[in-house]
């Protein structure tokens, strides 16, 4: 997961505080030595305790995958080899307006997409296809228009228009909404332990 560290208008610097708090990191800015939980952003002890940090929308994807549509990107080249999560132990969970709802990655793989609604907002989680490490999440209203998203013939497509979309991207391909977007949300995997922890009244999805 991503957090924007603006506070206050101002830039401030970031650390690993050491410590876990539920079993996940923590961190600390340099200028007032708070405390703040890496799964909800939350300044959980010091001056700024209660404070939240923005969670911003992230890819997660194989290196091979993202090169495929960002071919110039430049990545940190880490030595002593690389570790990664199983994804099929883990879920996507999107936390809108107060809602949290955790969807289990084997069951969006299974699905292709989920079409839901949280925090108000209609969403879809994609998962693949042809990429069983890939998943995205995006926003199905466009302006007064709610869409719903279907893997077809291995296309993302919608069922209202069946106009294609990229789904890695959101962007409309081809069909009546061709150049439309579908805004990409913060979605985020984690442990469903832990989100059972942090989101003691937050909702699993089921089939």
């Amino acid at each position: 997961m991503v957090h924007r560290r603006i506070i206050d208008g101002r830039e401030v610097i970031f650390g690993v505080q050491g410590a876990l708090l539920g079993n996940a990191m923590t961190f600390w800015d340099h200028d007032t030595g708070s405390i703040w939980s890496q799964p909800t952003g939350e300044a959980v002890a010091g001056p700024r305790k209660g404070q939240r940090l923005e969670l911003l929308p992230v890819s997660f994807t194989t290196w091979a995958s993202w090169q495929e549509t960002h071919p110039d990107t430049v990545a940190l080249d880490a030595t002593g080899g690389v570790t990664g999560f199983d994804l099929d132990r883990m879920a996507i969970v999107l936390d809108l307006a107060g809602d949290a709802v955790a969807f289990e990655y084997p069951d969006v793989v299974d699905v292709g997409v989920v079409n839901e609604v949280v925090g108000g907002l209609e969403v879809a989680v994609v998962a693949g296809p042809g990429d069983a490490d890939r998943w995205e999440t995006f926003a199905r209203r466009l302006d007064d228009r709610v869409v719903t998203l279907a893997f077809e013939d291995g296309m993302l497509v919608d069922r209202e228009t069946g106009t294609v979309w990229d789904p890695v991207r959101g962007l409309g391909l081809s069909g009546d909404l061709a150049g439309e977007s579908l805004g990409v949300l913060p979605g985020f995997p984690i442990f469903p332990a832990d989100f059972a922890t942090f989101w003691p009244d937050g909702r699993f999805w089921t089939p």
